[in-house]
């Protein structure tokens, strides 16, 4: 459940790093994917159906101040353009946030983070559909397996009509393809920084999120969730917050500048693996065996689509 897109990085080809530097290099990386595989099951945790924006409001108030200061240079920095810019791309990645909240709340964190790792397969069928031209064969068998992966793993119960859940992650998972594809061709936010360009996208979602905490139907307001809060509700927000936030975006903004940005992407792909991990061994959540090969062939399809992907 990351908490923004990837740093925009320039691309520069992969170097042979000496195997002590790499291995410092990789682990805090991996340790974002960790922390964003267990962001589903601590979502899940502290967010009840009615909460859900009241939630969205605090997690993002907590650490959107923090962004603003460290990044407030660049922020001053920024034309009216990328302001513009940046500012609509908030309100797409506020879709995205809903989507995914309302939908962990509904299904289990396992299917949530198996799910949502569909944007891998996704987004580079949509850059060939709107670039006109053909996906390799592997990459659209990468792309048949893990759909086939998704229908197994949603219908683990009995071929049923998948959970409402699972449907709203798969929405999500299509957010965030048009998320990405629109932070590619949104030329006014093109020569924006990461941090100024973070912290005005998660300004503007906050903002969505505020004016719909004010709607009726929409839960409690933030404070009264927040005075409801207990120990582990309030560790799990700082969790969210500032690791699934804060440091996941500092440790990629270092990291791809002593590695390769497709280095970072291939450890960052294993999200779905560490959310399925958390939600069977902390959660209590189980799989039966159809449920199992189908997470299997997500695993196997977001892997090789991403390989393939990469080639091409």
């Amino acid at each position: 459940m990351a908490a923004a897109s990837s740093p925009t990085a320039v691309p520069v080809p992969d170097v042979a790093l000496p195997r002590r530097t790499a291995w410092l290099t990789d682990l805090p990386v991996l340790l974002v994917a960790v922390v964003w595989g267990a962001s589903y099951l601590a979502a899940k945790d502290i967010t009840t159906a009615q909460t859900v924006v009241p939630v969205l409001v605090l997690r993002f108030a907590i650490v959107l101040p923090v962004l603003a200061v460290l990044g407030w240079r660049q922020l001053r920095a920024l034309n009216a353009a990328q302001w513009r810019g940046a500012w609509m791309l908030g309100l797409v990645l506020s879709v995205i946030f809903l989507l995914e909240t309302y939908g962990v709340v509904h299904t289990s964190a396992t299917n949530a983070g198996l799910i949502i790792s569909l944007t891998m397969i996704f987004t580079p069928l949509a850059e060939a559909a709107v670039t006109r031209t053909v996906p390799s064969r592997a990459f659209v068998g990468a792309a048949g397996l893990s759909v086939a992966g998704v229908v197994l793993l949603t219908q683990d119960g009995g071929f049923t009509t998948p959970s409402l859940g699972d449907l709203l992650m798969l929405l999500a998972a299509l957010a965030r393809t048009a998320h990405v594809l629109a932070m590619a061709r949104v030329k006014s936010v093109q020569g924006a920084d990461a941090l100024s360009l973070t912290t005005v996208q998660l300004g503007g979602a906050v903002a969505v999120f505020a004016v719909l905490a004010t709607a009726p139907g929409t839960g409690p307001a933030p404070w009264t969730v927040a005075a409801g809060f207990g120990p582990r509700e309030w560790a799990g927000l700082v969790f969210l917050s500032v690791f699934c936030t804060l440091f996941a975006f500092f440790v990629q903004m270092w990291a791809v500048r002593r590695t390769s940005p497709s280095r970072v992407s291939l450890l960052l792909g294993t999200e779905p693996l560490w959310a399925a991990a958390a939600g069977i061994a902390i959660g209590g959540e189980r799989l039966g065996a159809v449920g199992l090969l189908g997470g299997v062939l997500v695993l196997a399809g977001t892997t090789w689509g991403r390989r393939a992907g990469t080639r091409g």
